[in-house]
């Protein structure tokens, strides 16, 4: 069976890519093609392949990775490109990480610490972005913010009652407050399980590495045991159980100390009824024109900086120092990360997101990274007006998909680029699914959203090794993964080619991938299946290589 099918230049046995800097030889490089017949990767990745497996190649490694580790090695190697600004709008980042402390963009133009706008661009000492979140870190879902919003109006009331001009509002706070009953008894019922079973798992552990002398125990070890008690007998196989959750037990104990905490925070930040996070910024977040709150704090207020692991998480994917000999390679080199703090733990306000993304056009960012997504939105409006700012100042923004597992072309995600009926708002908003390690059916994401129409592209988002703060690595998954791995990819192309212009770049991002027809499972459901070159509008997975290749071509037919 064909599994892949290259659509880009398969007639052209050869190209030489000429440097946007001159002076340097040209290199004669082969696209990526003829891997139809690859057979799929039975033995499991090492470790060191999944540090770095969005960086291989399917040819060589028979991983479906972005070819990035093949790209530097035959075409970027004599190459030099121009500094590209990407601008991380997200939870913030710890702009002091060994590995990102090197690529963090700097304001030349503002004077630190004398509490002036030297630059005059409406905030002060903003030197290395900005924090549109102030003090926040816990907030509640957009729809929480709705009950809270319109439950007095409505609370207690029938259909009947309501008035014609009432009648979208109580509609919308319905289906509010339907969603929070469904997702509060979920947070409640799960924290119970995972309480249930770490009370059960701790006190087997403990007595499994007495008897056994070592915390590290194997399932193999379990199994040697001899003539166990009665109380083993029921140890053994839940340990066993346990152990295909993680290496060891203590890292299941982790994992579900981890879950306790996350779903007790979601009951008191995201659920929460009762408190007002707003109010400690003293604007107004219905008002598009308040703008003087924030502060210039990018990595946010937590001395241990664990509300910015997600963003950091992020600007490691994109540009950890490459070649270092710390940590890890982020995809771009020349690179500096503009970080715009606007992303808490709940949903982000409009009016933040907005006035980031305008930011970060008006300060120089050419690539925009935006991982993050509600299925509520008050303001879509201002958004959507400033992604067509974004465009007018040649800006790409990369957009994550979402990890619910939905076809996007019946469930509605903001931030997107189709304002009322559905077409496109502009040419420089690109939307990203998330590809598993395993090539072949399962090489989708189990929780990546996908869609015909409304997801344009897939890129590697499981168990993504990137930053963490305080100078860690972590592996994290998610289209939030997969979104930097191609901010990266556009970074290179506006480093090396910085001609092209916002929408030629979504162009080749999305043009010059790699296809597959073969039948791939969608949403963890065995039963839902569709060929992967349906689930998104270019049927493609992004290749730095062969993105290259199309942007040496492009940029010399502009000329």
């Amino acid at each position: 069976m064909k599994l892949f099918r290259i659509s880009l230049l398969t007639l052209v046995a050869a190209m030489l890519l000429v440097s946007c800097g001159g002076g340097s030889a040209p290199i004669i490089s082969t696209p990526i093609e003829n891997i139809d017949t690859l057979p799929l990767k039975i033995a499991p990745l090492t470790t060191d392949q999944y540090k770095n497996w969005g960086a291989k190649d399917l040819i060589t490694d028979t991983i479906p990775g972005m070819s990035v580790d093949k790209a530097y090695a035959e075409i970027l190697n004599k190459r030099k490109g121009e500094t590209t600004i990407v601008a991380v709008i997200d939870s913030g980042v710890d702009i002091e990480h060994e590995d990102l402390k090197n690529v963090i963009w700097t304001n030349d133009d503002e004077i630190p610490g004398n509490g002036i706008d030297d630059d005059n661009n409406g905030y002060v000492d903003d030197i290395h972005g900005w924090n549109f979140l102030g003090d926040i870190v816990g907030e509640n879902m957009e729809y929480v913010r709705y009950m809270k919003k319109l439950g007095p109006k409505f609370e207690g009331k029938t259909e009947a009652s309501i008035s014609a001009t009432d009648r979208a509002d109580f509609v919308l706070y319905q289906k509010a407050k339907a969603e929070y009953e469904k997702e509060y008894q979920q947070a409640m019922a799960n924290k119970a399980q995972y309480e249930q079973i770490l009370q059960q798992v701790r006190p087997a552990h403990a007595a499994m590495a007495k008897k056994l002398g070592k915390e590290d125990y194997t399932k193999e070890d379990l199994a040697d045991i001899k003539s166990p008690t009665a109380a083993e007998q029921q140890q053994i196989p839940m340990l066993t159980q346990m152990l295909n959750f993680g290496d060891t037990v203590p890292d299941v104990i982790h994992q579900l100390e981890d879950g306790i905490a996350y779903f007790g925070g979601r009951l008191d930040t995201h659920f929460n009824l009762e408190k007002d996070f707003r109010t400690v910024l003293g604007d107004n977040p219905d008002d598009i024109n308040d703008t003087n709150y924030g502060n210039n704090d990018v990595d946010g207020p937590d001395v241990k900086k664990e509300d910015a692991m997600h963003g950091t998480h992020v600007a490691g994917i994109i540009a950890a120092q490459r070649n270092n000999g710390i940590g890890m390679d982020g995809v771009a080199n020349n690179v500096e990360i503009m970080v715009l703090r606007a992303v808490p733990d709940g949903d982000e306000y409009d009016k933040d997101i907005a006035l980031a993304i305008r930011y970060a056009a008006d300060n120089g960012a050419k690539v925009i990274n935006t991982s993050f997504g509600k299925y509520y939105s008050p303001h879509p409006e201002w958004v959507w007006d400033a992604i067509k700012y974004a465009a007018s100042k040649d800006v790409l923004i990369v957009n994550a998909a979402g990890n619910e597992g939905l076809d996007l072309d019946g469930t509605q995600v903001y931030p997107n680029d189709q304002e009322g009926t559905g077409a496109e708002i502009a040419n420089n908003f690109i939307t990203i699914g998330a590809l598993n390690f395993k090539y072949g059916s399962e090489v989708v994401a189990n929780f990546s959203n996908y869609g015909k129409a409304n997801v344009d592209v897939f890129a590697p988002g499981v168990k993504i090794w990137s930053t963490t703060p305080l100078n860690t690595y972590e592996y994290q998954q998610g289209t939030s993964m997969a979104a930097p791995a191609v901010s990266g990819v556009a970074a290179v192309i506006r480093s090396y080619y910085p001609k092209l212009s916002a929408a030629q770049v979504k162009q080749i991002l999305m043009d010059s991938g790699l296809s597959s027809q073969s039948p791939v499972v969608l949403g963890a459901d065995a039963s839902n299946t569709d060929n992967f070159a349906n689930i998104s509008s270019s049927g493609k997975m992004v290749n730095l290589y062969n993105a290259l290749i199309m942007a040496d071509k492009m940029s010399r037919a502009n000329n």
